[in-house]
């Protein structure tokens, strides 16, 4: 809700604006308060008062209805203040550079020569502005100045270094406090949390992710108005989804204004992981579009897209995800969940011509090249999508699809080893989602390491014990360690999950048929004819499951109706070898047993293994 203000109140309001924000060094040398923020104080504010504290601005001039007399009523000095502000407003960086140093000629001031730092860093001057903050000695007496030069130093890439000048600790915090969230009286972000979300970025840079996951929680338990802080948890999958959710219950909202508080709460529960709490998200989204009126926000429709994207509901999530581009055609990080869903409905067109106009137009964003990777991914030209994947790695490091793009273009040739290795790194960059170490049990099971594919399986478990592909998978081990009943029930519980989380139904194909088998296996056959029949309603043009249900047939000892099923799947895929052989042994055994008697004799199929993965593979 818009707040009402004052004429004295400097609030950036459209009637006023040229407000903005400023450094506060106290006169005693002492550290700034940390609990204050840069927001709503005019450039015209004196930072040193008698007591330490700052002094509240006069009320800057209004472009509209200001009159000359006005303007005489301020000195020269403020008269400069004012242009070089307007100035970096506008974008106008060499205006407010020239003014902003002949400002700083005129007055020595240190709030001056945090502005002209200031207008360096926006023109990308980060040493520059880094120079001009240790040269006046402000790092000692202000915070604003500390985390101004600390974030100069992370632009250059000095990692350690810009967390030497912050230090490893928060120097606000006491061990064991307390203390209660204390309120931002002007609505901005407490330079305190901040800085706890710079170190977050600091450590990340240097490969300490556990120490950035506790930097960023400490930024949001301060002020939780640090949505930098909350988007660097949720986006580097910093948290499992069980922690996700455990952190948004706890978090301190107090230091909001009370009718904001759920509005907040609400807007970071769309965030959250699709995995856990699906209804939750519904309620939120809900709540956010009725309520507040955010039908066409584009971040509402992107956590909407999420959750589709995870029920597998393609087509679907395509749909939102072009309504978000129709209205913000460059908003990258809807892109990569855009760009899988063109992947899995292998739209090559669309993928050639979307890749064709970001990296053309925005050539230094990561995603760009995602986008040339999947599209030759998407056309079967693997070593040019791996080469491009790489590349969108190296731009940004942390940025997960390009990692698992990465490995997913080795898995594609069945080179496990390449595979396993730069899943493994996707599993220790990305600490709190489940799918590398999904995707590495994935690799094992290929090469039959069921022991090694297990312990995989089952650390993706600890992370998301919600997806039902990794239940399926888990099956599918006990299914080869003969493990039957254990199968079985996991594999219940990825269809049971599945359509919890009203996921689509063709998309567990291979389970009902995984299910199907295991029942085969221990001689269940009106089961196992059960399930294969529920495959053969959602895919009738498969021809494993006409193969699958010849096997059921003929491990009952009725050949006759083997041989019509083998007939079907040869219709379908006529050189399929397993049919072939299949349809060798059941016409062999009709003619040698030509009154077919149902009977328990003992499974003749040594070709099930084969069936399964090949339906697995499908």
């Amino acid at each position: 809700m818009r707040r009402k203000t004052s004429r004295t109140s400097n609030s950036a309001t459209p009637a006023n604006p040229n407000t903005s924000v400023y450094t506060d060094c106290l006169a005693s040398g002492r550290l700034q308060d940390p609990h204050q923020s840069t927001l709503t104080i005019s450039p015209l504010t004196n930072i040193y008062t008698y007591d330490g504290s700052p002094t509240m601005a006069i009320s800057a001039v209004s472009s509209h209805g200001s009159s000359s007399n006005t303007l005489h009523t301020y000195s020269r000095i403020e008269r400069m203040r004012l242009w070089r502000h307007d100035a970096l407003v506008q974008h106008q960086h060499e205006t407010a550079a020239y003014i902003g140093d002949k400002i700083l000629g005129l007055t020595n001031d240190p709030n001056d020569a945090f502005w002209l730092a200031q207008v360096y860093y926006h023109r990308g001057h980060y040493a520059r502005a880094r120079g001009l903050l240790m040269k006046r000695y402000l790092l000692d007496s202000s915070v604003a100045c500390r985390y101004l030069a600390a974030l100069c130093l992370s632009k250059l890439s000095k990692w350690q270094e810009a967390l030497d000048l912050l230090g490893e600790k928060n120097p606000f915090r006491q061990e064991g406090s307390d203390e209660t969230v204390i309120k931002n009286q002007d609505g901005g972000v407490k330079f305190e949390a901040s800085m706890c979300y710079l170190r977050g970025v600091l450590f990340a840079n240097l490969n300490k992710f556990d120490k950035a996951k506790e930097c960023y929680k400490e930024a949001l338990t301060i002020d939780a108005k640090c949505y930098e802080a909350f988007e660097q948890l949720i986006s580097n999958n910093l948290m499992t989804a069980e922690e996700e959710w455990t952190f948004i219950q706890t978090l301190n909202f107090n230091g909001l204004i009370e009718e904001d508080v759920d509005f907040v709460k609400s807007l970071y529960i769309t965030k959250l992981n699709k995995y856990k709490n699906a209804l939750r998200f519904i309620e939120a989204e809900t709540k956010l579009k009725n309520t507040y009126n955010l039908h066409d926000n584009t971040d509402l429709l992107l956590s909407k897209a999420e959750l589709l994207f995870v029920q597998n509901r393609f087509r679907q999530c395509l749909e939102v995800t072009e309504r978000i581009l129709s209205i913000d055609q460059y908003k990258f990080n809807a892109l990569p969940i855009h760009l899988a869903c063109l992947h899995e409905l292998n739209e090559k067109n669309k993928l050639f011509l979307i890749s064709h106009d970001i990296t053309e137009r925005h050539p230094e964003e990561p995603v760009s090249w995602l986008s040339v990777g999947i599209y030759y991914l998407c056309i079967g030209k693997v070593a040019e999508a791996r080469r491009y994947f790489s590349k969108a790695s190296m731009m940004n490091p942390h940025f997960g699809p390009a990692w698992i793009g990465f490995a997913h273009s080795f898995a594609v040739e069945g080179e496990h080893d390449q595979a396993i290795s730069a899943y493994t790194t996707a599993a220790r960059l990305f600490q709190g989602t489940h799918l590398p170490s999904l995707f590495l049990g994935m690799q094992h099971l290929q090469l039959n390491n069921l022991v090694l594919a297990n312990e995989y399986f089952n650390t993706a478990y600890e992370l998301c014990k919600t997806d039902p592909l990794l239940l399926n998978e888990l099956g599918v081990v006990a299914f080869h360690r003969l493990q039957l009943p254990e199968a079985i029930n996991l594999f219940r519980s990825a269809l049971t999950l599945a359509k919890e989380t009203d996921s689509e139904e063709r998309s567990w194909i291979a389970t009902w048929a995984n299910l199907g088998h295991a029942y085969r296996k221990l001689r269940m056959y009106d089961d196992a004819l059960r399930y294969f029949s529920e495959v053969k309603r959602l895919s009738p043009r498969d021809p494993c499951v006409y193969a699958a249900i010849a096997m059921v047939h003929l491990s009952a000892h009725r050949a006759g109706d083997a041989v019509q099923y083998l007939h079907e799947a040869l219709s379908l895929a006529p050189s399929d070898p397993i049919a072939t052989d299949l349809l060798r042994r059941a016409l062999e055994e009709n003619a040698q047993f030509p009154f077919e008697v149902e009977t328990n004799i003992q499974d003749i199929s040594s070709d099930d293994d084969n069936i399964l993965a090949s339906i697995n593979n499908d």
